[in-house]
Formats: structure tokens, C-alpha cells, sequence
């Protein structure tokens, strides 16, 4: 006897999605130093059909509701918090910079632990591949063997 196979609530969230004829979702993730970049990365899904969601809150910059220690603390847990969930809810991620810490590296392995697919404005940050310019202006990707933080050295 076969049983129905149970949806999880990612597959109900997907479904769903479909039924509504929603567009590809991206989650756009990054380091905060790059806030205008992300503002132009929005501005290019948005004009390609692609709803987005991104960091709406930069802690970087000064604003009185991070101003008290205490305050900017327990707000940056929610606000990771928060990136999760837009993780969540996204079709795919796209990394944006060239430089990825501690933070965007969690979020990285978040979303490939979620099975989402990932793209990167700069190819050479990719924690889990290098990429190789060849004599002939190609990219070869190698497996990343470093686990710190990762700079772009070419772009």
C-alpha cells in the first residue's frame, strides 16, 4: 500500500507561490558596506521581472534605532533573524560584493543547506569555488580551500 507523500511547509510555501504565479523571488545578501550595490542589484532583478528582498537596515550608518549598545545588539539578532526568514521565503539568493565575512558566509551556507540556488556579482568570492581567469579570458572554477573570510583579488 503506498501512502500520499506529506508536504513539508517548503513545498506548501513553493506550491503556493506557483499557484499565485508569483515571480522568481531573490533574496539579495552581502555585507552592508555594500548597501549601493545592493541598491543597484535590486534596481537590475526588479527591471529583469524578479521580486526582491534584501536588508532594509544598515547598521553602519548611524540612526537612533541602533544608537544604545544594548538596543543595536538584540535589534541585529532580529534583523539576522529576519534575513533568514527572506531567505526563506526566496527562490534564490544573489551575493553581492567582493567580500564575504563571517555574517554573509552563515547566510551562504544557510541557503545552500535550504537547496537554493545561488549567484554571486563577483564569482571570486565564492566560498565553495575559486574562480580562474585563463589566458584566454575564460573563468575556471576550483573548489575553495579556505574557510576565513574571502576577498576578491580580480575582478
Amino acid at each position: 500500500m503506498s501512502h500520499p507523500r506529506l508536504l513539508t511547509p517548503e513545498r506548501h510555501l513553493v506550491a503556493a507561490k506557483r499557484g499565485l504565479g508569483l515571480p522568481v523571488i531573490v533574496a539579495i545578501c552581502g555585507s552592508t558596506r555594500f548597501m549601493d550595490a545592493m541598491t543597484e542589484a535590486d534596481l537590475q532583478e526588479t527591471a529583469a521581472g524578479r521580486i526582491v528582498v534584501r536588508p532594509g537596515c544598515n547598521m553602519k550608518e548611524p540612526h537612533a534605532l541602533w544608537g544604545d549598545p544594548a538596543d543595536a545588539e538584540d535589534l541585529k539578532c532580529r534583523l539576522d533573524e529576519l534575513h533568514r526568514a527572506k531567505i526563506r521565503l526566496a527562490d534564490e539568493v544573489l551575493v553581492v560584493g567582493d567580500y564575504i565575512g563571517e555574517s554573509t558566509r552563515s547566510e551562504i551556507d544557510y541557503a545552500r543547506a535550504l537547496g537554493k540556488p545561488i549567484r554571486y556579482t563577483h564569482a571570486a568570492v565564492d566560498p565553495y569555488c575559486a574562480a580562474g581567469t585563463n589566458a584566454d579570458g575564460s573563468v575556471t572554477l576550483h573548489p575553495a580551500t579556505r574557510d576565513d573570510d574571502i576577498e576578491a583579488t580580480a575582478e
